[in-house]
């Protein structure tokens, strides 16, 4: 079958395709509209359609939308119960009925649809189908939690034999995505949006408020939990945007980043005990929390934890559209990785770069010449392959930098026009992964998780040591990334240091570069010292 995925309700529109079972592409709309998270000017400040992302989807894999089996819209509207406390009244009436009409809208968006082909999957089925069918195991636990879908928030669930077994939803108002999307905007950042900026806060200060949320977050110990309205300002003053950052502030990130910790694993306890798996498949917005993955990974009882790199809401296009292959009977093979976006070919790279009369070079080994720029202490702009599914940077568009001078840290954040308690993270060969990192699964190639970075490389990279004294390590293998692989060793032989930090190509507020006049754009308006368009390279002006 030829499945068409869809998000397009709450934030993140995307776009995924899949075919007999084979993830084709996948996309979000952002990437393309250029407009972060698929925010628009209040009213319009979600339901984008991923337009643009599904025509590409589509023309990737050679379709048209007349030849498509089916759409998946990851949202059913007939699920959403109105009588919920803590949903948006009008607006929630407004968003149903947006998603009722998406076969009309989707019809307009991609001419020659059928809209009759339209169905709709229940966001978090969509969740878990994107991560408990993708995953490089088979059968496994799936736990998918974020701030809401119709009426739940949270799945609790297992797959055996390609078919989903529910065993508990979280109804709302109940919601530990929606907490911390709360606690975010207490905090002066954008809900929706900033949640992995508390995440880096919370680093910062000790939890000494966390007893007191024992009673505020709650397992309810049957695959449930609870959530009770919260006065923030018992514990800190809410910080305008952009107002300074004061302890209590920290310490409140801290204690609710403890907090939700403890009841996840209390989750995965559950979970665990109900299915007897060795393995965990996660999915949600809440499973971008890197910190959260790493103690379910390490202090859980589940033997293998994957995080599908995607999670958020764009996951569910291609959640959406697994689960109907997987209902029609098709075999879902696993994500072949995160690189499912566009790409382009050498000599498109580069017509775009003489057609903007840029002078170039062609190295003999372009990996070789990047290393040299990064053992020289200059900022890397790489662009190669593939763009990645999903928020992170994982060396398809990236910005690289030397991780052995402590200043990079704030020369990337400076770069990058962002917060400075931000960290970056270090980009290593599997094979050396364990030398440097230590708790926390390895390989990680999606940089879900973190790691303990071990004492005595603490002092020789220290860019990449977060305040903690942990790290948010990306490991390449060799088989699957040679031209990094390469650069990597070819740093290593230059500097003795194995790893090189790794952080994503835009500035504050930008989605990722994805097309190579993106690229150019960013190299143009921001310090970036060498940019890397798959064979070609381009040097600053007086470099």
């Amino acid at each position: 079958m030829r499945i068409l995925g869809i998000n397009a309700v709450f934030h993140d529109p995307a776009a995924a395709l899949v075919v007999d079972g084979e993830i084709v592409a996948a996309a979000e709309e952002e990437r393309f509209s250029r407009r972060k998270h698929g925010k628009r000017p209040v009213p319009f400040a979600a339901w984008e359609q991923p337009e643009l992302s599904a025509a590409w989807c589509l023309r990737h894999g050679g379709l048209d939308a007349s030849g498509l089996d089916a759409v998946a819209f990851s949202y059913d509207p007939r699920l959403v119960d109105h009588s919920l406390d803590g949903t948006d009244g009008d607006w929630e009436e407004l968003r149903t009925e947006f998603a009722a009409r998406a076969p009309r809208f989707l019809r307009t968006a991609l001419p020659g649809l059928d809209p009759e082909i339209v169905r709709f999957v229940p966001h978090h089925v969509a969740h878990a189908a994107s991560t408990g069918l993708a995953a490089p195991f088979g059968d496994c636990a799936v736990l998918t939690v974020d701030g809401r879908g119709e009426s739940t928030s949270a799945l609790a669930g297992e797959y055996r034999g390609g078919r989903l077994l529910v065993h508990a939803e979280q109804h709302l108002p109940h919601s530990l995505g929606l907490m911390y999307e709360e606690l975010t905007e207490h905090l002066g950042f954008h809900r929706s949006s900033d949640e992995y900026k508390v995440m880096a806060m919370a680093s910062y200060a000790k939890p000494i408020y966390q007893a007191d949320f024992a009673d505020l977050l709650r397992p309810t110990g049957d695959g449930h939990f609870e959530v009770a309205p919260i006065d923030w300002t018992r514990w800190a003053p809410p910080r305008p945007p952009g107002g300074e950052i004061r302890e209590e502030h920290l310490r409140l990130a801290a204690s609710v980043q403890a907090r939700l910790e403890e009841v996840l694993l209390a989750q995965a306890d559950w979970l665990h005990h109900r299915t007897g798996s060795p393995n965990l498949a996660l999915a949600g917005g809440v499973a971008l929390n890197c910190v959260a993955n790493t103690r379910i990974a390490d202090e859980g009882p589940f033997e293998r934890v994957w995080v599908q790199p995607a999670a958020g809401d764009a996951g569910t296009a291609l959640g959406a559209a697994l689960h109907l292959a997987a209902e029609h009977g098709e075999a879902i093979r696993p994500m072949p990785g995160a690189d499912l976006g566009r790409g382009w070919s050498d000599a498109a790279l580069k017509s775009t770069v003489e057609s903007a009369a840029l002078r170039y070079e062609e190295p003999d080994d372009v990996a070789e010449a990047a290393a040299e720029a990064l053992a020289r202490n200059e900022i890397v702009g790489w662009f190669d392959g593939r763009a990645e599914f999903g928020p992170r940077a994982l060396g398809h568009r990236s910005l690289f930098a030397h991780p052995g001078h402590a200043a990079n840290t704030e020369r990337l954040n400076e770069v990058k026009g962002r917060e400075q308690f931000r960290p970056v993270a270090p980009m290593v060969l599997a094979e050396r992964a364990a030398e440097l990192f230590s708790r926390g699964p390895l390989p990680s190639p999606h940089m879900l998780f973190v790691h303990d970075v071990a004492p005595r490389w603490r002092d020789r990279i220290p860019a990449a040591v977060h305040v903690d004294g942990t790290a948010r390590v990306q490991t390449v293998d060799r088989a699957d990334e040679p031209v990094l692989a390469r650069m990597l060793a070819a740093f290593e032989r230059r500097t003795g240091l194995p790893a090189v930090i790794n952080t994503s190509f835009n500035t504050a507020g930008r989605p990722l570069v994805d097309s190579p006049v993106d690229a150019l754009e960013c190299f143009g308006a921001a310090p970036i010292d060498v940019l890397v368009l798959g064979p070609l390279l381009i040097r600053r002006c007086g470099r």
